[in-house]
């Protein structure tokens, strides 16, 4: 299948011509999948230099919420910049101040809450490392296998989706240890409940003999793990490891940056199983492409930090605030529900791709962050990795933008303002795309037989 709005071949010769000005300038270490060169885009709709148009459902990794430059974010921010560009966080205006009332009234702390506003998820993690450490005086963390929270050298610490992310940067911060992050997909621990078996673990196994819980400042986890697979806890997890944080006087953080602000149906995703967090971290869809992070803490915490003991230059960027603003006003005002809505039509649509394709295993998520893990077979649940792979590439070539995550998952993060035509419009291209990639890679196993190679 060959996008029907694709004039050239993918990538075109001015995607091409970039490509080769890029290479000896750029760094390698972009981790980039196929050369989509991007020209511009209007809600979930993306084109390239060459005139193809694409669906996105990647969103820039889901940052892009209310889609491509949505006319009141672009508003906003055009009314900010003609005012002026920046000040540092070493003084105030109106934005910041609004934007960090508005944080505070919607942390679902379920007490005041104040912020920090900074420029990335990363950054945003770092600041509630250092907020934990500062307000417990304890040197330990607790992270989960799976997770990802950054590339910086604290929050890399914590990251353990791929070792690609932590080959070469060893020794990153000291004092993390990793537990499995429970997945009933792929069960680790004895029992039908994966959460309370990690809880257990927790409790009797590490904290009787590896990890003094005395000396642990906070665990990190994301609600819902995004990099590591887009894996949706047992219900009970979170408010498990509530309780055991409380028991141990070890606060709670978590990492809202890929699940936040609409992207599971709700504002956080803490909120559908009701559970506070001490700390919560945010960035991504909180711009809708602008950079900007927060954290989010109870006002009891935040406030014990000194004059001076955390700071940057540009957390509380103008323009950045403009564009939160807005994005807020959108989410709250209809995308949250729109993702709740469209997701629940997404996964009833995936689920009866999956009864057609044996290689998908299982369909998971909440909201417009969903998960399809192909395996091999579904008696075993190997990953199939070379197809997973493969979906991307086709995909492109057929006209629909996507990301991987986890061992073997295809991932669908799009613009929350999407439509069920926007899906129905994915899907005719996602299930020939999956064909292909199937197609492909066994053609690519018969090729490598032929020669001698493992069979």
């Amino acid at each position: 299948m060959k996008n029907p709005h694709a004039p050239t071949e993918l990538p075109g010769p001015r995607a091409r011509a970039l490509l080769d000005r890029d290479r000896p300038v750029s760094s390698p270490s972009y981790p980039r999948d196929y050369p989509f060169v991007m020209s511009h885009g209007r809600g979930a709709e993306v084109w390239d230099v060459d005139g193809n148009r694409f669906l996105d459902f990647a969103a820039g990794i889901a940052v892009c919420a209310t889609g491509h430059a949505h006319p009141e974010v672009v508003g906003a921010v055009k009314e900010a910049a003609d005012r002026f560009l920046h000040i540092s966080a070493d003084y105030w205006h109106e934005g910041q101040v609004r934007l960090s009332e508005r944080l505070a009234a919607l942390a679902p702390m379920g007490e005041p809450a104040m912020v920090f506003l900074a420029q990335s998820g990363t950054e945003s993690v770092e600041g509630a490392l250092k907020l934990a450490r500062f307000v417990t005086g304890r040197p330990r963390f607790l992270g989960f296998l799976g997770g990802f929270h950054g590339r910086t050298m604290g929050s890399l610490s914590f990251t353990s989706s791929k070792y690609t992310q932590q080959k070469g940067f060893f020794p990153t911060m000291p004092g993390v240890t990793h537990v499995p992050y429970p997945n009933p997909y792929r069960p680790l621990f004895a029992g039908e409940d994966q959460g309370n078996a990690v809880l257990d673990y927790i409790d009797h196994v590490l904290f009787a003999g590896a990890v003094p819980p005395s000396e642990v400042a906070a665990v990190l986890v994301e609600p819902i793990l995004g990099e590591g697979g887009y894996i949706v806890p047992p219900d009970g997890f979170l408010r498990g490891l509530r309780e055991l944080c409380d028991r141990h006087g070890i606060l709670l953080i978590f990492d809202e940056v890929q699940s936040g602000v609409g992207r599971t149906g709700r504002m956080f995703a803490s909120q559908h199983w009701d559970v506070a967090p001490d700390v919560m971290t945010l960035a991504k869809g909180l711009g809708s492409g602008l950079p900007i992070g927060a954290v989010v803490a109870k006002r009891r915490l935040m406030e014990k930090w000194t004059h001076g003991a955390h700071g940057n230059t540009y957390g509380g960027n103008p323009l950045c605030c403009a564009a939160a603003l807005a994005t807020l006003d959108l989410v709250e005002r209809e995308y949250a529900a729109n993702a709740a809505a469209v997701g629940t039509y997404f996964m009833e649509r995936l689920r009866e791709l999956q009864a057609r394709h044996e290689i998908i295993g299982e369909v998971r998520g909440r909201g417009l962050m969903i998960g399809v893990e192909l395996v091999t077979d579904r008696a075993s649940r190997a990953p199939a990795r070379e197809v997973a792979e493969a979906v991307l590439h086709r995909a492109f070539h057929n006209g629909l933008i996507l990301l991987s995550c986890g061992a073997s998952t295809v991932r669908f993060m799009p613009p929350l303002m999407i439509t069920r035509a926007d899906v129905d419009e994915a899907l005719s291209i996602l299930e020939p795309s999956l064909v292909e990639a199937m197609e492909a890679t066994v053609s690519a196993g018969r090729r490598t037989t032929e020669r001698g190679g493992p069979a």
